[in-house]
């Protein structure tokens, strides 16, 4: 059975329930969900969309971009995550190899990246917008097009209106698809030369929220307060409520929502969740899970996610992209942990894990990608993390390319930073290499957050914490550590400048 069919059928079972409470406060009940999507699907069929047509998707979370997003798959086309923020010569470099037949942005983005005056403001935010209205499909024509919000001047002509298409008729479909097919495509990484995307089909997201849903029970009753998609559409095949965050709510907004509609879960990155708890040190006792996810969350912030959330489980996730999610430990387990490392947990339900002879995590399981867009189909994936076995249990040790070289000694940042970050007074800690230009050899330096007097108490404390290899010849007190991307991770390229003498 496809993704979308279980989400259609649970909407069917509950078609009074609440299924989506806006940022605003609007809610959408799962009748209406249901009737939408069908709705979308039946008007861009109508229109010419045809199965695997890939769909370039420029439109901000919202109760109507997961409407749009859903109808598209149950179309048969391929929703296409290609950011047109990233710069006009990476999106060009992106469209050139997903080769998308449709476009389905925002008004006002077709408007910005037409109309002179708003480019030029948008140009002095540091935006650079691709001209959206004038993309081409290579060696065929003009793309076709969807406008979500209503018509401004830059929308192209003969674009289809998302409203129209969500109010047209709703018939069911003959099939309910190739659960094998693909439904996602989303760039990750990569340079203008060689853009890389990974491929999601139907089949491998489904099982994907399945092992979700098999650590975190959900059900009819339960809110789950995030804007992340691979938790939101778990909730919504369990029957719970979706409760979404506005668009770039400050912290202390977001806290408030929690508490406003007796959220039950709540995923966040770690650093959001740092900035919550310093707006609300106490989160609502209707909390039973906090999921923290997308980077490393270090040993003090988990302590204080426990204090500030004593009745719910705080867990995070390890995932990636590609195969996601991998393994999900508590805070108990993860601040009870005293080896080096990272403990990450023991792979989930059907996730195959092993360690490679250099030390890299190669994954595969039922949730595995089809693979990278333009290149074979994967069977298991080399994740570039670096990782031991604790029994069933696996450890981060560090990135195969974040490794530091001194002399003989090959030093990985991630085998001692939770260790350090572990220590009294500690908020964050990053291991970084200065390269030496007469030596080839890396400085190395370890910056953290905290007093001023860290240093100090860090030269004496460190040799009875980690191997004598990896001691740093400088430490360094920040006031916060870079970090880069939605995910806001760990920007260790600027950091090596921040720290460079």
């Amino acid at each position: 059975m496809t993704l979308v069919r279980r989400l259609l059928d649970q909407a069917a079972r509950t078609p009074g329930g609440v299924a989506l409470v806006a940022g605003d406060g609007a809610e959408l009940t799962y009748g209406e969900l249901r009737r939408r999507v069908l709705a979308v699907r039946h008007g861009l069929v109508s229109a010419g969309l045809e199965p695997g047509d890939g769909v370039l998707f420029s439109v901000r979370p919202s109760p109507g971009s997961l409407v749009l997003a859903l109808g598209i798959v149950a179309a048969g086309g391929v929703v296409v995550f290609a950011d047109p923020g990233a710069g006009p010569e990476m999106f060009t470099a992106r469209l050139r190899l997903a080769r998308p037949r449709w476009s389905a942005a925002e008004s006002i983005l077709y408007a910005g990246s037409r109309l002179r005056p708003v480019r030029a403001y948008a140009r002095r935010r540091g935006l650079l917008l691709p001209n959206l209205a004038d993309l081409r499909v290579p060696g065929e024509g003009p793309m076709r097009h969807v406008h979500v919000g209503r018509r401004l001047p830059g929308v192209p002509r003969g674009s289809l209106a998302f409203e129209r298409l969500a109010s047209g008729p709703a018939p069911e479909p003959d099939a309910d698809g190739d659960p094998d097919a693909p439904a996602a495509v989303i760039f990750t990484s990569g340079t203008t030369a060689d853009p890389r995307a990974v491929v999601h089909t139907q089949g491998s997201l489904a099982a994907a929220l399945d092992l979700f849903r098999a650590r975190l029970p959900l059900g009819p009753g339960d809110v789950v307060h995030t804007d992340q998609l691979m938790l939101g559409l778990p909730t919504l095949i369990s029957g719970a409520r979706w409760s979404m965050p506005p668009l770039g709510a400050p912290p202390a907004a977001f806290a408030r929502l929690l508490r406003e509609r007796r959220a039950t879960h709540t995923f966040c990155v770690p650093v959001h969740l740092a900035e919550i708890l310093d707006a609300a040190p106490e989160l609502p006792g209707t909390l039973r899970h906090v999921l923290l996810g997308a980077a490393p969350a270090p040993p003090a912030l988990l302590r204080r996610a426990v204090a500030a959330a004593p009745s719910a489980e705080v867990l995070s996730v390890y995932a990636m992209t590609e195969i996601l999610p991998v393994a999900i430990a508590s805070a108990e387990e993860k601040l009870a942990f005293d080896g080096p490392g990272d403990l990450l947990g023991a792979p989930l339900p059907g996730v195959a894990a092993r360690v490679a002879d250099d030390g890299e995590l190669l994954l595969s399981g039922p949730n595995l990608c089809r693979g990278h867009l333009g290149a074979e189909p994967l069977d298991e994936l080399p994740t570039g993390d670096l990782a031991r076995l604790d029994g069933d249990r696996l450890v981060l040790t560090g990135r195969k390319k974040d490794m530091l070289i001194r002399g003989k000694f090959n030093l990985y940042p991630g085998l001692y930073e939770p260790s350090i970050a572990a220590l009294p007074d500690v908020a964050e800690a990053a291991i970084v290499g200065v390269p030496d230009p007469s030596t080839g050899d890396e400085e190395v330096v370890l910056a953290v957050v905290g007093p001023p007097d860290l240093p100090g108490r860090l030269h004496r404390a460190l040799p009875d914490v980690i191997d004598h290899d990896a001691l740093p010849d400088r430490v360094v007190v920040l006031p916060e550590l870079p970090r880069s991307g939605r995910t806001r991770k760990l920007d260790r390229d600027r950091l090596r400048e921040l720290v460079a003498r």
